[in-house]
């Protein structure tokens, strides 16, 4: 069972970072399923290395240390939910409120306009408030801020049906393990409360406010998410959940 188990935190790891790990080989749709409860796991695992970064780099001009960051946090991911982000901005406002067009924008794999808008923006918005959250001697929000994010993607694929007939993401939702990933997301939110504490409590609020919202859009349009969309829901939770810690005093 530990072998499962540590295979599926592999799996995870692999997909969702560029950690230099060992490759799993060939991964079947049930492991596929298993390794999304690690996801809030991995988002601890990408936060580690932005707030030790934050933490080398006091003392040095916060606007540079901050891009630092912020390029740390874009390798360590490989731009892999900014390229949802992108995809979906182009669908979304390409799409014309068409179901069949909007999916069809989301699978061309060029970038439009709109995408290179979107993740600038959103870049934009994280360096800004890395800038703020560091000089407000908040680096340790970071060590928990990816964790969050990613607890709120494990519950979109628990909560949200798949809208195509398959994709990336359409494993993660069938073989998913349901009791269990209720589990996952409960200790994902448990640690955030205890390492963030009333700012913690904030972003929890925050981000799932958030959801409800992105669930709600991508039931109307879609009649479900795509893997697309599940980028845009971590990247919107981070950049939402950055500025609201920096916005509002505790």
């Amino acid at each position: 069972m530990g072998s499962i188990l540590l295979r599926a935190c592999l799996i995870a790891c692999r997909f969702l970072t560029r950690l230099p790990l060992p490759d799993p080989g060939v991964v079947d749709e049930p492991e596929v399923g298993r390794s999304a409860l690690f996801y809030p796991l991995v988002g601890l695992l990408i936060g580690a290395p932005l707030w030790l970064a934050a933490v080398m780099l006091d003392g040095a001009p916060v606007v540079v240390a901050a891009v630092l960051v912020l390029c740390l946090w874009v390798w360590v991911t490989g731009g892999l939910h900014l390229d949802g982000l992108g995809d979906s901005a182009d669908g979304w406002l390409g799409g014309i409120g068409s179901r069949e067009r909007t999916l069809e924008i989301m699978r061309d794999p060029r970038a439009g306009a709109m995408a290179v808008i979107a993740i600038g923006l959103l870049l934009l918005t994280k360096w800004s408030a890395l800038q703020a959250l560091l000089t407000m001697g908040h680096a340790a929000y970071l060590l928990w801020i990816p964790l969050l994010a990613r607890a709120v993607l494990v519950l979109a694929l628990l909560t949200t049906p798949y809208a195509r007939p398959q994709g990336m993401a359409s494993a993660s939702v069938a073989y998913l393990p349901r009791p269990w990933a209720r589990i996952a997301i409960a200790a994902a939110l448990l640690v955030v409360l205890m390492l963030g504490g009333a700012a913690g409590l904030l972003a929890i609020a925050t981000a799932l406010g958030l959801f409800l919202g992105w669930r709600r859009l991508v039931m109307e349009r879609l009649n479900g998410f795509t893997g697309d969309t599940a980028g845009a829901l971590v990247e919107l939770a981070e950049g939402l959940v950055l500025i609201v810690l920096v916005l509002v005093p505790l």
